[in-house]
C-alpha cells in the first residue's frame, strides 16, 4: 500500500502537451446488445447504451471503459473530467439498476459493455490490446467483478486477460451491499461469495490498481475491503497489484485519483510498446 498526497498529481508535462494537440469527438447512445436483444426487453432498450469519446485522426490510441457509480441504484453515463482531452478513449456505459432488476443482470451489462468495446474500438481507430476498465464505486465494483471473474466477459467470446489494465476506483471487494440488500442481508453483514471480486483472485489477471479514500473517511470499511483484495491477490502469485490510498480524501475522491489513472495507462501503454520493439 502506497499514500498518496495531492502534491504528487502531477501530469507528465510531454503527455499533457501532446494530447492537447488532438481533437476529439463524441459518439452518444450506441447500443451494446445486439437489434434482436434490444427489441425483447424495453429496459435494455432505455438503458444499455453507451457513449464514446475519442481522439479523431489518431490510431492506435488506449480506451477506458468507465462505469459510473450510484450504489447500483442509480446514476447515468458520465464523461469524466479528468479522463478527457488525455490522449485516450473513453467509453461511458449505462447498466441496468436495482430493483428494476436484480443481480447479476448489472454484472451482464457491464461484460456486454466491455465486449462490444473489444469488438468495435478499432473501427473508430483504437487498439483492442489496449482496453481498460475502470469505474468509480458500484462502477468500480463491476471493473472487477468482470475482470477477476472471468465467466462474464467469456459469455461473450472475449478473454478477460486481454484486458490491459483494471484500475477501480473505491470499489467494493466483498459482495456488493445491494446484493446483500436483494437478498435480505444488512450492509453492515459482510459477505464473500461469488458475486464478490475477492472470490475470483488469480495470479494470472491483468494489472490491477485499487485507489480508495482514506481509511477512516471511506464508507463501510471499503479501504480495508481492497487491502484485503491486494493481499490476497498477492498471496496467489499476482504479481501486478497495486493499493493506493488518498489521504485526507472520502468515498468521493475521482478527483485527485483521476492523474493516477492517467498515469497507470500511460505506464503499461509504454511498457507494452517497448515489448513490441
Amino acid at each position: 500500500m502506497k499514500k498518496i498526497f495531492l502534491s504528487l498529481f502531477i501530469f507528465l508535462f510531454g503527455i499533457t502537451v501532446s494530447a492537447q494537440k488532438l481533437e476529439y469527438t463524441t459518439k452518444s447512445n450506441i447500443p451494446y446488445y445486439s437489434d434482436a436483444i434490444n427489441k425483447t426487453d424495453t429496459y435494455i432498450n432505455e438503458r444499455c447504451l453507451l457513449d464514446i469519446y475519442y481522439p479523431k485522426n489518431s490510431s492506435g490510441f488506449a480506451t477506458v471503459v468507465w462505469f459510473h457509480g450510484g450504489g447500483l441504484t442509480s446514476g447515468s453515463k458520465e464523461l469524466p473530467e479528468g479522463l478527457k482531452d488525455k490522449g485516450i478513449c473513453v467509453v461511458s456505459v449505462n447498466y441496468r439498476l436495482s430493483p428494476k432488476v436484480n443481480s447479476p443482470k448489472y454484472i451482464e451489462d457491464a461484460a456486454a459493455a466491455v465486449a462490444w468495446v473489444f469488438k468495435n474500438i478499432n473501427t473508430f481507430g483504437g487498439d483492442n490490446s489496449l482496453i481498460f476498465i475502470s469505474g468509480h464505486s458500484a462502477g468500480g465494483y463491476l471493473a472487477s467483478m468482470i475482470s477477476l471473474d472471468k465467466k462474464w466477459l467469456l459469455a461473450d467470446g472475449i478473454d478477460a486477460n486481454k484486458i490491459a489494465g483494471i484500475i477501480p476506483l473505491s470499489g467494493q471487494a466483498i459482495t456488493h451491499f445491494e446484493i446483500r440488500k436483494e437478498r435480505g442481508i444488512p450492509e453492515t453483514q459482510p459477505v464473500i461469495d461469488e458475486l464478490a471480486p475477492l472470490f475470483h483472485v488469480r495470479a494470472d489477471a491483468p494489472p490491477l490498481l485499487l485507489i480508495t479514500g482514506d481509511r477512516e473517511l471511506e464508507m463501510l470499511g471499503r479501504y480495508e475491503e481492497n487491502a484485503y483484495l491486494m493481499r490476497m491477490m498477492k498471496i496467489a502469485g499476482h504479481k501486478e497489484t497495486k493499493l493506493y490510498e488518498l489521504d485526507g480524501f472520502g468515498h468521493n475522491m475521482t478527483e485527485p485519483a483521476f492523474p493516477l489513472v492517467i498515469k497507470e495507462i500511460q505506464r503499461i501503454v509504454n511498457e507494452k510498446k517497448n515489448t513490441k520493439k
